[in-house]
């Protein structure tokens, strides 16, 4: 179980290494339309626009893990980890949100809980490692990526950005090491600079993140703005994301000491403060804030009990960050909310919330917390067998997804070091090969309905082939499901990997290693490997 957020007291009561490629089918302006977008992302008012200037519309998902003891997401003992993302995607979530903690960064951090069998291609990898796998697949798919500084340690949250063991300087530096390292890769759209700042010790004597309090040690605020421009300074393309806090003076209120108090909300919600104390960017086009919102099974605050209910909510989101939308002065991500519905209250509040961020791409953005089953106080949206869809949370959530667009990797980047030039032609050109070759079939993994495999050609004729194509025989009945390190077509029973467009032309004497998950039994295994029509002995 991992969390972690309990709400701040309510103002009347307690109150690239080893990246996997694929190239999808469709064009970038099909992502550019279909509200996905393309190339970077910046803003304009209140709306996230991509490189075009078209509005781009974040409806994601968060995936947790990296921030706890395991240093990796969670679920790779469950299935492989291309299938969550395939899920995610075909389920209409466009974005995932990363949370992650500084453990995970140091020098020999070690992943922890994956499966061998399930995920044999994720063994040995770092925790970085893993995720530059998990960036390069999902930007396949068409789907944007958001880093979410969730934990100064894996120990646990932290109400002020900085503790002991990671100070204000470790957690600057970190952030701009992962701006450099995924510079050149716009999959990756931003960092949330630090997971729900909040209130700690009691007003007038709060010990927590205030906002606007000009205490250089506490004022949210100005901490953002200096690791916002840090951050701006290695990587300008990069969306700043800032979360508010629970009370803007940094201290819980006190419903006793008969002292009118601040209003008060969830670790990371409040951004009341922030039209009067703006965050100052400079680029100043990247600020994204950001509040997380939660119903009533996860803390119990005041305005739940109101008889109104849930037609109140509106005012109280407009009060805490809705106006920042509504003013046009920038956009809101809620980057968490989230329930496990048990609750018909919490029903009519997740619905009421849907319905106050809008449809369609000028809607406002949005991380569901969580795609995990194993958020203790929310659940997921899949169940515990990580694969099962909660339809009840699916179908409250579906008509506001915009679903990401694959096909011409909207990042532009197919590694986190590798840039894709646009000049590069995909029509045939030189020698389109004919010559000889050898193939080799391993399947990596086997379960009941289904298996991964990779199949490996290499050109051993004397002349380049370009572009290449790859074709094998599979059992009828065998459909496929995903691949990489080409672009995977079927037709009856027969796969086809073409050369990417960044790759397009196998080398005399080089070898390229397609892989693929499937549905239907792994055994025959699949036959007949041809290149360009040849067929490899």
């Amino acid at each position: 179980m991992v969390r972690r957020l309990w709400a701040a007291v309510a103002a009347s009561s307690l109150a690239v290494v080893g990246a996997v490629v694929v190239i999808g089918l469709n064009s970038t302006a099909s992502a550019a339309v279909g509200g996905t977008g393309t190339g970077y992302l910046s803003t304009r008012g209140n709306q996230i626009i991509d490189a075009g200037g078209n509005p781009v519309r974040l409806t994601g998902i968060n995936w947790f893990g990296m921030e706890t003891d395991n240093k990796t997401f969670h679920g790779l003992w469950a299935r492989p980890w291309r299938d969550h993302i395939d899920q995610m995607a075909s389920l209409g979530y466009n974005t995932l949100r990363v949370p992650f903690s500084e453990d995970a960064l140091k020098p020999g951090a070690t992943a922890n809980s994956v499966d061998g069998y399930t995920n044999p291609d994720l063994q040995g990898l770092t925790p970085l490692q893993i995720l530059d796998k998990v960036v390069a697949y999902a930007g396949t798919k068409g789907m944007r990526i958001l880093l979410d500084r969730h934990r100064p340690t894996s120990a646990g949250q932290s109400a002020l950005w900085y503790v002991s063991a990671t100070p204000e300087s470790t957690w600057i530096s970190n952030w701009r090491s992962l701006a450099q390292h995924y510079a050149n890769n716009p999959t990756v759209v931003g960092a949330d600079l630090h997971n729900e700042p909040h209130a700690d010790g009691t007003d007038p004597n709060g010990t927590g993140s205030c906002w606007g309090c000009g205490d250089v040690n506490r004022d949210w605020r100005l901490a953002a703005e200096r690791a916002g421009n840090a951050i701006l300074e290695v990587n300008p393309n990069w969306l700043i994301v800032v979360e508010g806090v629970s009370c803007p003076s940094g201290g819980n209120a006190n419903a006793w000491d008969n002292i009118p108090d601040e209003p008060c909300g969830w670790w990371g919600g409040n951004l009341s403060k922030a039209g009067q104390f703006p965050v100052r960017l400079n680029k100043a086009n990247k600020l994204v804030y950001s509040a997380h919102e939660y119903g009533n099974s996860v803390y119990h605050q005041a305005w739940f009990d109101d008889p109104a209910f849930p037609n109140n909510l509106p005012a109280i989101w407009d009060q805490f960050w809705g106006y920042l939308e509504k003013q046009n002065i920038a956009p809101v991500l809620v980057g968490e909310f989230g329930s496990t519905l048990q609750s018909p209250q919490d029903v009519l509040w997740l619905k009421k919330l849907m319905e106050y961020m809008g449809t369609g791409v000028t809607g406002m953005d949005f991380t569901y917390w969580s795609w995990n089953p194993n958020s203790g106080d929310t659940g997921g949206i899949v169940g515990d067998d990580w694969k099962t869809v909660n339809q009840q949370k699916q179908s409250i959530l579906q008509p506001y997804l915009i679903p990401p667009v694959g096909g011409t990797n909207p990042t532009g980047s197919v590694s986190p070091s590798r840039s894709v030039s646009p000049s590069v032609s995909t029509s045939p050109s030189g020698n389109t090969g004919t010559g000889s070759c050898t193939a080799t079939v391993r399947i990596d993994n086997a379960w009941q309905g289904g298996y991964q495999a990779a199949v490996t050609v290499k050109n051993t004729g004397s002349a380049a082939v370009n572009p290449f194509s790859i074709t094998w025989t599979v059992p009828s009945g065998v459909t496929l499901a995903s691949g990489w390190n080409a672009t995977v077509t079927q037709s009856g029973t027969t796969f086809t990997a073409a050369g990417p467009s960044w790759a397009p032309s196998l080398a005399a004497g080089a070898s390229v290693s397609v892989g693929f998950t499937a549905n239907g039994p792994s055994t025959p295994a699949p036959s007949n490997v041809k290149l360009n029509g040849v067929t490899c002995s």
